[in-house]
Order: C-alpha cells, then sequence, then structure tokens
C-alpha cells in the first residue's frame, strides 16, 4: 500500500482509540448503550412506520420519504458491506473496548448510521428546527458506534453520507 494509505489508516487508528478509550467513562458507556439503538432497525423502522400512518399533512409525507430513504439507503450498505468485507475494530485492533453482544458482520460501512441520517435528514427538511435536536443526536448515534467498539470512523462517515444522500434524494423527488 502507499505510504497515503498507511499513513490515512494510522490516522484512523488514533482517532478510533481517542473515541473509544480515551473518554472512556460509565456515564458514557450507559448513554451510548442506548443511544446507539436510535439507528438500529427497530427503532427507524417503528418511527418511520409511525409517522407515515399516524402523522397527517406534512409529517405524513415525511413519514413516507422516512420509509423510502431508510430502505433505498440500505441497498448500498448491503452491496458495500459484500464487495468490501471488513472486519469490526474489536476483531483487529488490541485492547478495544466492546459492547456487550456485538455485531460479527462486517463493519463497513456503519448501517446505524446510514439509517439513522436517512430519516433525520426527511424530518429536518420537513421542520428545519428540528435540526437542532435530530443533527446532533444522529451524530451521537454514530459515535456510539465507534464508542462501543463496533466501527471506524471511516465506517460512520461512509454511513453518514449514505443515508443523508438518501434522504435529500428522497425529499427531492417528493418536492
Amino acid at each position: 500500500m502507499s505510504r497515503v494509505v498507511h499513513w490515512l489508516l494510522h490516522r484512523e487508528r488514533l482517532l478510533f482509540y481517542a473515541v473509544n478509550r480515551k473518554i472512556k467513562h460509565s456515564a458514557l458507556d450507559r448513554l451510548f448503550s442506548v443511544i446507539t439503538h436510535a439507528g438500529g432497525a427497530a427503532f427507524t423502522i417503528s418511527a418511520s412506520l409511525l409517522l407515515a400512518i399516524l402523522g397527517s399533512g406534512m409529517w405524513r409525507i415525511a413519514g413516507l420519504e422516512c420509509m423510502i430513504a431508510l430502505a433505498l439507503s440500505h441497498v448500498p450498505v448491503a452491496i458495500v458491506k459484500r464487495k468490501y468485507p471488513r472486519a469490526r475494530p474489536y476483531l483487529v485492533l488490541p485492547d478495544t473496548n466492546i459492547c456487550k453482544n456485538p455485531l460479527t458482520d462486517h463493519s463497513f460501512p456503519s448501517g446505524h448510521s446510514t439509517a439513522v441520517f436517512s430519516i433525520a435528514v426527511p424530518l429536518v427538511c420537513a421542520a428545519p428546527v428540528l435540526g437542532y435536536a435530530l443533527l446532533p443526536l444522529a451524530g451521537l448515534v454514530s459515535l456510539s458506534r465507534i464508542y462501543l467498539g463496533l466501527h471506524y470512523p471511516s465506517d460512520c462517515a461512509a454511513g453518514i453520507a449514505i443515508g443523508t444522500c438518501t434522504g435529500l434524494g428522497t425529499v427531492a423527488i417528493f418536492a
């Protein structure tokens, strides 16, 4: 590999360890163990469905946009995970702090980051003031994936990009 790639991988490991080990605290353990589920399938699918079914007017449309963006966003995630398998950090890097029952599938890109951003973006587009709460929450979900030893920073960055693009694309189609 080139020197640039080695340099990037080294920097990513340093950033991973900074989040995963250096800021370790029992309060963060509890916070991130809970907040990470906001990017999981159960929460993102349920939230989107409830909004689409129970919402009215712009909220029903936003719920439909969330459902479509969520479904579409996981097509590239599934393809990339299969085509570019990357072992999770806790399986590769020594002294990684890990959560209970860690996932064992491939880590790139982060499905949780993808999911949470794919539903946050349509909601923020529907009501921009929600961005003050939803975007930091989505960012914390992504950060939790690194803190819990499940993803590298680039996994989360890729997930954020995929989720944001599918969210924006879906909103553009509905506009």
